[in-house]
């Protein structure tokens, strides 16, 4: 490696890091080391169709190693990040240390189970391919015991499934377990037609899809209650004992499932000065991404948090987009600190929000435009497979929505690694 080359190590290989290589890869002044805990890049937009079993996880995973073999200035270490010690601008990792000129969290988040012990322990979360597995071999081994168990109550139990957090994933998990329970599973399993069970969709705000436009809060609420999906607002999880979804208010719901997708927290940060923490664990950032109180430290993505964008003073949401757009914007700004340039600040611009409720239902907010139904579906397939890293994953993909499309059943309903004993 060239002596003269700043030293960029990248903790987090989602959007943000990602994009932020992308951006750097062809500049020799810099030799990029990226840090993960897995050895690969997914696309978390797609996890809940691996959950249900419309993708498998290689249609959404790319291994960083073959992503960057022909990339001479980029490394990858695999490891989980243990500590930072500024003073001495070094990383320890579960692997080793790490020395940088440059430092850049994109960690992103997980899930936040707001201190309820029996969720954390009992919940199925849906924020990575494991998590996906994992929900796809309980809901199938759940529906294969209802096929023999002998005990109404326990069958109900097994047939009903919960889903915590109305936001875009508890929407588009609740919508496609519907269209399973009402498609797929009347085939598969013509034992159970007409047993009772059912889906929950359960959020303590009082909307469905609180981010997006009126119009596409109740068009999805409308859609999902259509699929025979019963949606309880302003009610908030307190516990998960003994097979029952305990509420705020004191309401049980029977069910051997609770999926969460309620919240998330930004993954924690040892080593960094306590003040440059906000509020969610997100660390405070200046208009370039550098981390307060920091010389040459920078976080980006969801795990950031900026107010210096005059229109999100309170930060910037949590989405792809936005940690594309600052991976990219950091990237310019290294190459200016090269050029002794001034530096841009990063202001996000919004192309829109959309989330997909079932096969031909979803809705679409792009600027002042809204979009929904048949329409709106085909811009979130376009938009995310052509998100897809690269053009493998794209190509399988369309090829295997476009076979769910049309044919409206899956055939990749494998349990091949029981977890969950039930």
């Amino acid at each position: 490696m060239d002596g003269h080359q700043k030293k960029v190590v990248v903790i987090g290989g989602g959007f943000a890091g990602v994009n932020l290589i992308k951006s750097l890869a062809k500049d020799q002044r810099f030799h990029i080391t990226l840090v993960d805990k897995n050895n690969y890049n997914f696309f978390p937009p797609l996890i809940y169709q691996v959950s249900a079993g419309f993708l498998e996880p290689s249609n959404i995973s790319y291994p960083f190693r073959k992503l960057y073999h022909h990339k001479k200035n980029i490394t990858f270490r695999m490891g989980e990040f243990l500590k930072v010690i500024p003073e001495q601008n070094k990383v320890e990792l579960s692997t080793g240390e790490l020395y940088y000129d440059y430092l850049i969290f994109a960690t992103g988040t997980q899930s936040n189970f707001f201190g309820i012990e029996n969720v954390m322990n009992k919940a199925v979360p849906m924020k990575t391919i494991n998590d996906a597995i994992e929900l796809r071999n309980y809901i199938l081994q759940t529906v294969e015991k209802a096929t023999v168990t002998t005990d109404p109550a326990e069958r109900k139990k097994l047939l009903t499934m919960v889903v915590a957090g109305a936001g875009p994933s508890g929407v588009e998990i609740s919508g496609i377990l519907a269209e399973m329970k009402n498609g797929i599973y009347r085939k598969d399993y013509p034992e159970l037609i007409g047993q009772p069970g059912g889906i929950y969709l359960i959020d303590a705000g009082t909307k469905v899809l609180g981010p997006m436009s009126e119009q596409s809060q109740a068009y999805s609420h409308k859609s999902l209650q259509g699929m025979g999906i019963k949606i309880l607002l302003g009610k908030s999880v307190k516990d998960y004992v003994d097979d029952n979804v305990i509420l705020a208010d004191g309401e049980k719901i029977p069910t051997k499932t609770l999926i969460w997708t309620a919240g998330v927290i930004a993954t924690e940060l040892p080593g960094l000065p306590t003040e440059s923490i906000g509020r969610g664990r997100r660390v405070l950032v200046d208009a370039y991404n550098k981390v307060q109180s920091t010389e040459n430290i920078y976080a980006i993505g969801d795990i950031s948090l900026q107010t210096t964008d005059p229109a999100f003073p309170n930060g910037h949401p949590q989405l792809a987009q936005v940690a594309i757009q600052q991976g990219q914007n950091l990237a310019r700004n290294l190459k200016h600190i090269a050029d002794n340039k001034p530096l841009k600040n990063f202001s996000y611009y919004d192309k829109g929000t959309m989330a997909i409720i079932g096969k031909s239902k979803a809705v679409a907010d792009i600027g002042k435009l809204h979009f929904k139904g048949v329409f709106a579906a085909l811009i979130w397939g376009f938009v995310h497979i052509w998100s897809l890293i690269n053009y493998r994953n794209k190509l399988k993909t369309f090829f295997n929505w476009l076979f769910a499309w049309f044919t409206k059943d899956v055939a990749m309903r494998f349990i091949f690694r029981p977890g969950r004993k039930l």
